[in-house]
């Protein structure tokens, strides 16, 4: 325990990096997870197919694969974020940081994308007949009908894969960035006498930050059954 109060500031550095990490990866994630979902289940069959092939690419490779990718080999074909160098509150966003929020976003979004699949086939499919009876093109059926309707249902899987974010987070400190994982493993390098208990102190913050992700996702979930 010593060891972690000594390193207090680190520590809160390294899991503000973590942080950084989960939120920004995640809002991105839902963001091109949900356009992937609405050309998963589109009119246009190539679309379809191609989306199809990518989801399962993605979904199948490990996740330090995809970080090396954009850390090692994307600059070698010119897919750089050397333009990317950004102090926000003492925290480094340089291109290593963005690299490993691209590959994260990338990795997440496929499996954000399958989540509200399962959602948006739970929809009754009379709910696409009304909306496109009305007049809804597509994207308006998707937009205003179909997809608030899938979050509702795919709400559950969908807190899964955050949380399943915030722990693939610690795979960033492989290629660069000092996150908690990474920040957990020099304390135990440096005090091998406390072991145990850096381990236990860490694993509690993250346990801590899995039921904070838990709570949010109930609260909203409540949210929508009082609104209905």
């Amino acid at each position: 325990m010593d060891a972690v109060l000594e390193n207090s500031d680190a520590v809160v550095k390294a899991f503000g990096y973590t942080g950084l990490l989960f939120v920004i990866s995640g809002l991105a994630s839902l963001l091109v997870g949900t356009v992937l979902a609405a050309l998963r289940v589109g009119p246009v069959a190539v679309l379809r197919r191609a989306v199809a092939v990518y989801v399962t690419l993605i979904r199948n490779t490990p996740l330090l694969v995809v970080l090396l990718f954009f850390r090692i080999a994307g600059p070698k074909v010119g897919l750089r974020f050397d333009f990317i160098d950004v102090q926000v509150a003492g925290f480094n966003l340089n291109n290593i940081f963005t690299a490993c929020v691209v590959g994260l976003t990338v990795y997440t979004s496929t499996f954000v994308c399958e989540a509200l699949r399962s959602g948006v086939n739970a929809v009754p499919l009379g709910q696409a007949e009304a909306a496109r009876a009305i007049g809804l093109t597509f994207g308006g059926a998707m937009r205003e009908v179909i997809l608030p309707q899938a979050f509702r249902a795919s709400l559950p899987p969908l807190t899964s894969v955050q949380i399943a974010l915030l722990k693939n987070t610690t795979v960033a400190g492989a290629v660069g960035v000092f996150e908690a994982f990474a920040r957990m493993r020099s304390l135990t390098n440096d005090y091998t006498t406390q072991t145990v208990m850096i381990f236990v102190v860490f694993a509690i913050i993250f346990v801590v930050l899995v039921e904070l992700i838990s709570a949010l996702s109930y609260a909203i979930e409540r949210r929508w059954k009082v609104a209905r």
